[in-house]
């Protein structure tokens, strides 16, 4: 078997952390890598991670203090322990890593890409099917917050239908790149948005993501 995806991109990703430097800018609005690399070594290193990221305003001290300490050690000594894998448990176990990391990894490694000029990875049909069965299992979740409906459309490979009633927009585009819509990334994707100028407006508009 080859190597694991969310591996490959954890190692392309550092790789592109060095060549870029600390002062890079990345798609997460207000972080230089610096703070992409610091996030991603608190997330998988803390276990008061969980808390710090998603449990709002309660704990934003608390994350404000994970992140300072990380950024405290240094970006090659972050990117070197980013590259060393993560120690705690569930961030290991087969088939579990992949489940919680693959999307994690794909999506900030194109925050980096993107922010920094390059383009879509059309080489990549690993990540294309990676890339569509999140959009089909998470698709409706992620767009929940959307200000109108929407049809995510990948040529060739199928759709995932609007819900609900109301006027709909259609976004069209590669796998990978309806990925970056629902993750929040509209502004660096590559697709195309069909329906009432008023709908399309929404959801351009719109927030999305976890």
């Amino acid at each position: 078997m080859g190597e694991p995806l969310d591996a490959r991109e954890r190692a392309e990703l550092c790789d592109l952390f060095l060549e870029v430097g600390p002062e890079a800018p990345t798609l997460c609005e207000g972080w230089t890598t610096l703070d992409l690399a610091a996030h991603l070594v608190v997330r998988e290193r803390d276990p008061r991670a969980p808390l710090a990221i998603v449990g709002g305003r309660r704990f934003a001290g608390l994350g404000r203090r994970l992140m300072d300490g990380a950024r405290a050690r240094g970006y090659e000594a972050l990117v070197e322990q980013l590259r060393a894998g993560p120690p705690l448990v569930p961030w290991r176990v087969p088939g579990l890593r992949t489940l919680l990391n693959a999307n994690e990894w794909f999506v900030h490694h194109e925050d980096v890409r993107r922010a920094v000029g390059r383009g879509p990875r059309t080489d990549r049909p690993d990540l294309d099917d990676l890339a569509w069965r999140t959009v089909r299992r998470l698709g409706p979740l992620l767009l929940r917050r959307a200000k109108v409906r929407a049809a995510l459309v990948a040529p060739g490979r199928g759709e995932v239908p609007a819900r609900g009633d109301g006027p709909a927009v259609r976004v069209t585009g590669e796998p990978q790149e309806l990925v970056l819509v629902l993750y929040g990334r509209r502004g660096a994707a590559l697709v195309d948005l069909d329906g009432p100028p008023e709908a399309v407006a929404a959801f351009d508009q719109g927030r999305f993501g976890i």
